[in-house]
């Protein structure tokens, strides 16, 4: 991927991701969680400034700071898919980088059907200037005589003229056209793959560090309350626990706290990661589309520009059938029909007695 930006978080605190709209993509985020209900996994509520769902980190709703967009006024892949989406067809999640890539593989799909489509209107043409050349071998009217039979072998030379117009045509949409429609990314479906491998990995790798944070989470938790349960039997005299006993689940908790700082920091490591690399891969995503889009603009327009020359050229040849049309002169016509074909200019007269 070619496009990067320093996207990674400032500071040592939690992560908090800086590329999406909070009344877009959070509110989102929140409604799927809702919709899923609280107790699914992989979604825990602090009581400060964030929110983690599905092993992501966003700021809290109540207060969160507020984010600008990365690309305002763009409308732009990296601000608006960082949050994942119920599935329609299921139970489950769609991950936002996953609605990208099905969208970039509609549009090889669309760019395929589009050039099949090409490939059919290149048969019509195909059998139309076939069909136009077996016209003009056609020998009906073929004994019309002077300028009128002149006029009338031009209109049938026309279609032989008008065939081989078609013919180029047709060739130039194949080549000009449906070749580069087809051709255009043909391993995109393989480096698509690829890509949502990578950002799949992060996920899971993410989805992992997350576990491990909530895993020392709980052991913390276990080691403060045997901490406070030991002070308080020492206190009141229940248990002949020593004070050494104390110091010793002292530095348990404290080495529990240790070991969720590290996991926290080992998580929002992760989380970075992902982030920087889905803004990255989805600047490439939208870059890849506007080609995409580009591209195939360019071929339509090239369609219509032959579409046009063929206009013209189809033109020029009834131009020399309008020439002869004019010509026409019923006049001449007879005047030489007569010339060829009389039988003699002395009349009959009247009998004599």
């Amino acid at each position: 991927m070619s496009t990067r930006l320093p996207m990674r978080p400032p500071g040592n605190g939690p992560a908090v991701l800086l590329g999406f709209q909070p009344a877009l993509a959070l509110t989102g985020a929140l409604c799927l969680q809702q919709n899923l209900g609280s107790s699914s996994p992989g979604k825990k509520q602090s009581k400060e400034n964030t929110i983690t769902i599905n092993c992501v980190t966003f700021p809290h709703p109540d207060t969160m700071p507020e984010q600008q967009l990365l690309k305002p006024t763009e409308w732009s892949y990296c601000d608006y898919f960082w949050a994942d989406k119920k599935d329609p067809q299921g139970n489950g999640t769609v991950a936002g980088f996953e609605l990208l890539l099905q969208k970039q593989l509609k549009g090889k799909q669309m760019q395929k059907e589009m050039s099949e489509f090409i490939r059919e209107r290149i048969k019509i043409e195909e059998e139309y200037a076939k069909n136009l050349a077996k016209l003009s071998q056609n020998s009906l009217a073929a004994q019309e005589e002077g300028s009128l039979g002149e006029a009338w072998a031009q209109v049938k030379k026309s279609l032989a003229d008008e065939a081989e117009v078609h013919l180029k045509f047709s060739a130039k949409l194949h080549s000009e056209v449906e070749k580069p429609l087809m051709n255009f990314r043909e391993n995109f479906k393989k480096d698509m793959k690829k890509c949502d491998h990578h950002i799949a990995d992060l996920r899971k790798q993410l989805a992992s560090r997350y576990a491990s944070v909530e895993k020392a989470r709980k052991a913390l938790t276990e080691r403060q309350k045997d901490l406070e349960m030991k002070t308080q039997q020492l206190e009141i005299k229940l248990s002949n626990k020593t004070e050494e006993d104390i110091k010793k689940a002292r530095r348990k908790s404290t080495q529990a706290g240790d070991d969720l700082m590290r996991c926290v920091d080992l998580y929002n490591q992760a989380q970075s990661k992902w982030f920087e690399e889905m803004v990255t891969t989805t600047l490439e995503l939208e870059r890849l589309e506007v080609e995409r889009v580009e591209m195939i603009r360019q071929h339509l327009c090239q369609y219509t520009q032959l579409r046009h020359e063929t206009d013209m050229f189809n033109q020029s040849t009834v131009e020399p059938v309008d020439q002869l049309l004019r010509k026409v002169d019923p006049a001449k016509d007879r005047e030489l029909w007569v010339r060829e074909h009389k039988t003699g200019n002395i009349r009959p007269v009247d009998m004599e007695i």
